[in-house]
Parts: structure tokens; C-alpha cells; sequence
């Protein structure tokens, strides 16, 4: 039966991730003072949809993500919430990376859904502790990132504040390692790759480029939760 449940939870992300070009093309363009002044303005979501394949690569990143889930978590209630997310933190890196934007009407919604799963699972298990954990942890983990907006808000998005939560609901259910470690890799994942570029090539600039934080935010959390457990036991 489990072998059944992971083939259909990994058949419905890649089917999530193929809707990624039909969801950019349902969005209004990026608003022109969404973006520094000092930078071209980001190409329109549409534009993003046609590049080719783009729905085939989406659906593939989803799928393997959810497979590899399924492996190391298993298939009770944890995968349904990697399920759901998966597919939108896939679209949404995809989009943060060439727009430095994390679209409201993709993580809120998305986060209402998850907040739906919670309540659902609830109802049906009658078990209060770990839902709410996912809840506490939601709230946690956008409210520090609200504290890192706050106080550098050149430095962050507000659309990281929105992604923490999503994150942190899906990390909370899974556990205090996952949330710890997720957190704390995300910043692992932004500084190394321009560290290691800096000393290649002898350029400390590269330590001052704005990056967008979505994708390292959302590989982070894969990380906490996949190890998490491991690296923080």
C-alpha cells in the first residue's frame, strides 16, 4: 500500500508543477515600484510561462522532490503537506529567481490550503499536538523574518515574510529539528555559493550582490526537512 501512496503522491506534484505555466500567465504583471529603482524592471509572469519546457522541468523538480520525501519521511501526513507545497515553492523559486519577486496570489493562497490540510487532519486523527506545532511554527518563523524585514527591509523582501509562513508550517509539522535546521540553512544556502565565488575569483563584490532569498529559503527548508532530524537530533 505505501508504494501505491508515494506513486500517487509523487504523480500529483508533478501534475501541480505542469500547472506552473497556466498559473504565471493567470497574474497580473509585477507591479513597476515592486522592484529597486536602480535595476531593470522584471520581466512580466507571462513572459516567464513561454519559456520552453518550462511546465516538463517543473513537474520533473516536483516529482523528484516529493519521491525523494516520500523515501526518508514516509507516507503518513507530513508527505500530504510536502505534496501541496512542493509544486508552488518549485514555481515560486523558479520566479524569484529571474524576478527577485515571490507573487502574493501564489504564497497566500497556497498557505491558506496548507492551513486547510491542518484543520482537516485534525478533525480526522482528533490530534491537537502536532498541528498545532505546525501552527506555532508558522507564526515563528514569519515573525522572524518580519523582524529581519523590519530592520533591513532593503535587504528582504516582504515576500519573504509571506514564504516563512508557508514554510514554517510544513517544517513545524514535520518538527522542531526540521524548523531549526531550515531556518538556519537557508542563510547557509545564500552566503556559501557567493563565499566560495568570492575567493575563486578574488572579488569581495560578489558578497555585496543582492540575491534573492526565496530559492536559498526554500532549498533550506528541504534541507531541515529531509536531515533535520539527523543534524540536529
Amino acid at each position: 500500500m505505501e508504494p501505491l501512496v508515494a506513486l500517487l503522491a509523487v504523480a500529483v506534484a508533478a501534475a501541480g508543477g505542469a500547472l506552473g505555466p497556466a498559473v504565471l500567465r493567470r497574474l497580473p504583471d509585477p507591479p513597476p515600484d515592486d522592484h529597486p529603482a536602480d535595476e531593470p524592471a522584471p520581466p512580466a509572469y507571462a513572459a516567464l510561462a513561454d519559456a520552453p519546457r518550462l511546465g516538463a522541468g517543473l513537474a520533473g523538480v516536483s516529482a523528484a522532490v516529493v519521491a525523494l520525501a516520500a523515501l526518508v519521511l514516509g507516507t503518513g501526513w507530513v508527505l500530504a503537506y510536502v505534496v501541496l507545497a512542493t509544486p508552488v515553492c518549485v514555481l515560486l523559486a523558479h520566479v524569484d529567481s529571474r524576478t527577485r519577486l515571490l507573487p502574493k496570489r501564489v504564497v497566500l493562497p497556497a498557505t491558506g490550503a496548507l492551513v486547510l490540510l491542518a484543520m482537516g487532519e485534525w478533525a480526522v486523527t482528533g490530534e491537537a499536538g502536532e498541528v498545532l506545532r505546525a501552527g506555532v511554527a508558522m507564526v515563528a518563523l514569519r515573525s522572524f523574518y518580519w523582524f529581519l524585514w523590519f530592520v533591513n527591509s532593503a535587504g528582504m523582501g516582504f515576500g519573504d515574510v509571506r514564504l516563512a509562513a508557508l514554510l514554517g508550517l510544513v517544517l513545524g509539522r514535520a518538527g522542531v529539528a526540521e524548523v531549526l535546521v531550515g531556518a538556519y540553512a537557508a542563510f547557509l544556502v545564500l552566503a556559501l555559493p557567493a563565499l566560495v565565488a568570492a575567493l575563486v575569483r578574488r572579488d569581495r563584490s560578489r558578497l555585496r550582490q543582492a540575491k534573492p532569498f526565496g530559492p536559498a529559503m526554500i532549498v533550506g527548508a528541504l534541507v531541515g526537512l529531509l536531515a533535520g532530524p539527523v543534524l540536529l537530533p
